[in-house]
């Protein structure tokens, strides 16, 4: 059985509506609130944590359902109310009571709920729920939640009871890491995630996401488990875990998932891992900076769009802080967030419509130098699909001109139309180009950027006498490129 379950409905959940879903384990279930109200969770006896419900989420971004949970979300109308409640993976009860909580939901204000058939109406009987333990929380035993079974095996309960409390939808409290166990189509960067992820790395922990080898990361979730210390570990029943982005063989030690090393000192790749062949299927990747003077009146976001522009024809369809994305796009609310957040950095997602994959990060700071965007585009391609890589240079050369270029790398990388990262060895990206801002080239100097050690000639951009400069590396095809793009990398360090 699903651990999460999902109601999304045509009308906002009231609270008499949540109230009803949330006696679907009858009166004598404690209620607290975490994560600065945003989480409800459900308690049974002695304080054990059942249910985290979190905060409904109006989601008018079209596509979104059907991107996190596959086809049986495809046909739900715009907008919807995106109600997720998480049971703890400890007691089985609690899975029943997530279902219920959602299913009464969904029988009061309409709409479906996740997984298909999922949904129940009755009271839930938690009377026979043991209390946890009260003992301090130790290293632990090793996470199990092979077929689903959703159970911590061989370890302190004291860690299980104390992780869901401190933690909303934390499986597992070491006291370096947090592990949580999850079973969906796509593993995505949800707000609940956000917060485990805020908190973990707060008190020093890492975050290590649990799944079985079907599950797939979106491109968010992916870069947010590809950072130290986190890890994405994925059950094999030939070598246990691996991590789902580097391959190695992972054993629960100290109270953490590690690489299995041999006598020697190697880490082991897992042969599940390597089980791939090649994809006809590509995605082209977009990385650009740029920088603004601080000025009240800027608007940010106008960067990334032109970029969608460039390559779509469209602008996003949607952005938010977390997934699913459930505003639309507006550039005027997301600088007013970024303000209003300053100095402190905001992270933001964005997607595109359906019908052309794309999901792009936004990442705003405030440095000495003024406001910078950090931005990734990602496109994905069918077999049959033309790569609009004729539009990079003219993009460059807008970016350059109107919105205060420092850097554009564009690369293409065999990988899934659909954005979304399996637990599989996937090649690298291949470099297509890289374009310096004026400033970026004016720090190196002119005539030793114009002149790399390689066969590229770059294509000046913008006033001639302080150009940008766009490297032209290859056909995004031909891995031969990499040589060429270090080689010119390390002549520009050199300037």
């Amino acid at each position: 059985m699903t651990k999460d379950v999902i109601a999304l409905t045509p009308k906002m959940p009231d609270v008499w509506a949540l109230l009803t879903g949330l006696y679907a384990g009858g009166p004598d279930l404690g209620v607290s609130a975490a994560a600065d109200g945003a989480v409800i969770q459900l308690h049974g006896p002695g304080g054990r944590p059942l249910v985290s419900v979190e905060a409904p989420v109006l989601v008018q971004v079209p596509g979104e359902a059907q991107r996190l949970l596959g086809p049986s979300a495809a046909g739900v109308p715009l907008p919807f109310w995106w109600t997720e409640a998480r049971a703890s993976t400890a007691v089985p009860e609690a899975e029943r009571l997530a279902a219920a909580v959602c299913g009464r939901l969904n029988a009061l204000l309409g709409g479906i709920t996740w997984p298909a058939g999922a949904a129940r109406t009755e009271v839930v009987d938690t009377s026979a729920v043991p209390a946890p333990e009260t003992a301090e929380p130790g290293t632990g035993g090793e996470p199990q939640a092979a077929a689903g079974s959703g159970r911590t095996e061989g370890g302190d309960a004291s860690v299980t009871a104390r992780a869901a409390v401190g933690l909303p939808a934390v499986d597992v409290l070491t006291d370096s890491t947090a592990v949580v166990l999850a079973d969906r189509p796509v593993i995505a960067l949800t707000s609940w995630l956000s917060e485990i992820l805020r908190e973990a790395s707060g008190s020093r922990r890492a975050l290590q996401i649990v799944t079985p080898p079907h599950v797939r990361l979106s491109p968010a979730a992916r870069t947010t488990l590809a950072r130290v210390p986190n890890r994405w570990v994925v059950e094999d029943p030939d070598c246990g875990y691996y991590d789902g982005l580097s391959g190695a063989v992972l054993r629960w030690q100290g109270g953490t998932f590690t690489p299995a090393l041999t006598a020697d000192g190697r880490a082991t790749v897992a042969r599940a891992f390597s089980a791939t062949g090649p994809t006809a299927e590509r995605q082209l990747h977009v990385a650009f900076r740029t920088r603004h003077a601080a000025d009240p009146n800027l608007l940010l976001g106008g960067a990334l769009e032109t970029a969608w522009r460039a390559f779509t024809g469209a602008p996003p369809a949607g952005w938010g802080t977390a997934e699913p994305v459930n505003l639309p796009w507006s550039p005027r609310q997301l600088t007013d967030l970024a303000h209003g957040r300053a100095p402190a950095a905001t992270h933001l997602i964005a997607v595109g419509d359906p019908a052309r994959p794309a999901a792009g990060t936004l990442r705003v700071t405030r440095t000495a130098a003024g406001v910078e965007e950090d931005m990734l585009l990602i496109l994905g391609f069918g077999e049959d699909e033309e790569l609009p890589l004729d539009a990079v240079q003219d993009l460059a050369g807008v970016l350059v001109g109107d919105h205060a270029l420092v850097s554009l790398l564009v690369s293409v990388r065999p990988a899934r139309r659909d954005l979304t990262a399996p637990p599989l060895l996937e090649a690298p990206p291949v470099p297509f180009s890289l374009t310096l801002g004026p400033e970026e080239v004016r720090g190196i100097g002119l005539a030793h950027a114009r002149r790399p050690p390689v066969a590229v000639r770059p294509v000046p951009l913008g006033p001639a006498a302080g150009p940008a400069l766009h490297y032209p590396l290859g056909d995004g095809r031909d891995p031969r490129s990499w040589a060429t793009f270090q080689q010119l990398t390390q002549h520009l360090k050199r300037g």
